[in-house]
């Protein structure tokens, strides 16, 4: 065989977290011409479930494909994957005595047993992750968040309780279901108190069954109806696209609405 060298599309961090007492890992992926344009700064799209054996490599792909010159779904980017050690820990907040699991939920509840986490989770990301990036790499103040299932329903969580972290929301599939939907419930409460600061938020759900469009249906109606003058929201049924499609089809939908491609001159 020939020599070869390695294909490298991204560096990953090892770091000790004072919030989770854990070492985590970020995956960071700098945009084309990053170290020959020094001037230059960056928004910052944060993928949960972005670990190596997750979602990060094949959305890494699809982030530099939205952001070819050709395509221009996405302005350059800096990617960041947030590794999961407990994903069900972490993307689940505390849940109440009163919850009752999903039937189709009842053979997998023991992989539940660390629930309840999203708190310190969304401390971590505020308080380490976020000031990492800014402090290492050139960003622009532009922060744009990606979740899925049950990343999706942290992003709602985020976006209702703590909406200045990011600026841009991708919530793909959320599983409202958790804790009987009662963060669907509190939804109304939360939404009368965004700030009035631009804001994007995108939903997307596929054929995934009738409870989980109906939730996101409701969320759809909840944000249409608290929406502030700077907030632009997208709601898309994708019904070719199920649990597993959807990721791509509708994260490349949420960066064309974000940034509309410029007029042909």
């Amino acid at each position: 065989m020939p020599p070869s060298t390695p294909y490298v599309i991204a560096q990953t961090y090892a770091l000790q977290s004072q919030v989770l007492n854990e070492k985590r890992e970020l995956n960071i992926m700098l945009p084309e011409g990053y170290a020959e344009q020094p001037d230059q700064r960056y928004p910052v799209v944060y993928l949960l479930d972005g670990g190596q054996q997750e979602d990060f490599t094949h959305m890494a792909g699809a982030v530099q494909y939205a952001s070819f010159s050709w395509v221009q779904r996405l302005p350059p980017v800096i990617l960041v994957g947030i590794s999961n050690t407990d994903r069900k820990r972490d993307m689940t907040f505390k849940a109440s005595p009163q919850f009752v699991w999903p039937k189709w939920l009842h053979g997998y509840t023991e992989a539940y047993k660390h629930a309840g986490g999203s708190a310190n989770f969304i401390r971590y990301i505020e308080t380490e992750v976020q000031p990492f990036v800014e402090r290492h790499f050139r960003t622009s103040g532009d922060r744009l968040l990606v979740g899925q299932s049950l990343a999706a329903l942290l992003a709602t969580e985020i976006l209702l309780k703590k909406p200045a972290l990011f600026n841009h929301y991708v919530i793909m599939s959320p599983s409202l279901w958790w804790d009987n939907g009662s963060l669907l419930k509190q939804a109304p409460q939360h939404l009368r108190l965004l700030p009035a600061s631009p804001l994007k938020v995108y939903l997307a759900v596929g054929k995934e069954g009738p409870e989980m469009v109906k939730d996101a249906r409701a969320l759809a109606a909840q944000l249409r109806q608290h929406k502030t003058p700077q907030m632009q929201f997208v709601f898309e049924y994708l019904p070719k696209e199920d649990h597993g499609s959807i990721l791509h089809p509708a994260a490349l939908n949420a960066f064309g609405h974000f940034f509309p491609r410029p007029a042909a001159q």
